[in-house]
């Protein structure tokens, strides 16, 4: 029964979902597309898990054929986040450098030296109740002609800085407003409804493994393809652990945190997302993140 549910207790799925109660739970998304509940079990927080000395091993003794499932197409996914504040990467690879050049020659100084630079470019984007699930709207300003996604791997760290897991990321972004002045930064990257992530976390993997992954896009504007690209995590510069370690440099995350590595995939410079276009992300060995697109 185990081997059908799971091809092992390495490389699991841990997700959060409202219940038929509405509430939320922490369930474990099995190979047969169906969700365990693990919050009958005991399990009601995802960040409390995160805190175990070893998760997986804590889940493979809950796990039993007694355990309440439901099927994955009939649950509300929720954000795979409780009070994790979210934090973002920049110019991890080099595409990244190049298009923010492209935004505005007053900052290309300033993003090759970043690029190269020992410390990388971390900044804060969002607090956990301002990120969407998959499925749920992601917005773009309503004061900016230039919008774009990002997607990107997240990085997920308990409160002593360990990965513990992954997830996907969109890290939304104006382009416009950035590239005006790169004290506006903030308000190009920290905005309502400006970061999706999810669909759920995996657990169990190390680095040399997710960096084999590979990032996919897809857009579409009224049911018609309008944009798609990839990228191998392996092109970011930087090791994860070092993106990591100068994160928590002087910072206490005593909840943990996520970390969204930066972007690869930078969509053509007259291109500019819309009202109801949809965002498809994937990355092998995690899912696929969707969303579509609000004004705010």
């Amino acid at each position: 029964m185990m081997m059908t549910l799971f091809n092992s207790m390495n490389n699991l799925r841990l997700c959060r979902y409202q219940s038929q109660s509405n509430d939320s739970r922490i369930g474990l998304v099995t190979n047969e597309d169906s969700i365990v509940d693990l919050t009958a079990s005991g399990i009601h927080r995802m960040d409390t898990l995160l805190e175990s000395d070893d998760p997986i091993e804590r889940i493979s003794k809950l796990i039993d054929n007694n355990l309440t499932k439901i099927e994955l197409k009939d649950a509300k996914l929720l954000v795979p986040l409780e009070q994790q504040e979210v934090w973002a990467a920049g110019v991890t690879y080099s595409r990244s450098k190049k298009a923010r050049k492209i935004e505005s020659d007053f900052s290309a100084v300033a993003y090759d030296r970043v690029y190269s630079a020992d410390r990388p470019q971390i900044f804060f984007k969002s607090i956990p109740e301002k990120v969407v699930a998959t499925d749920e709207p992601i917005g773009i300003r309503s004061d900016s002609k230039w919008n774009v996604p990002e997607p990107e791997l997240v990085l997920v760290m308990n409160s002593s800085g360990k990965i513990v897991g992954y997830t996907i990321g969109n890290d939304m972004s104006s382009r416009d407003i950035e590239g005006e002045n790169l004290l506006y930064q903030p308000q190009a990257k920290i905005y309502n409804r400006s970061c999706s992530i999810g669909p759920w976390l995996i657990i169990g993997v190390n680095e040399k493994e997710a960096r084999q992954w590979k990032i996919s896009i897809k857009i579409k504007r009224y049911d018609k393809l309008i944009y798609q690209d990839e990228i191998s995590v392996s092109q970011i510069k930087r090791s994860f652990t070092e993106l990591v370690e100068y994160l928590f440099r002087s910072q206490a995350f005593h909840q943990g945190v996520v970390l969204l590595t930066g972007t690869g995939v930078v969509p053509d410079d007259n291109f500019s997302l819309q009202p109801r276009d949809k965002i498809t992300i994937n990355i092998t060995g995690i899912g696929t993140l969707e969303n579509q697109v609000v004004q705010v």
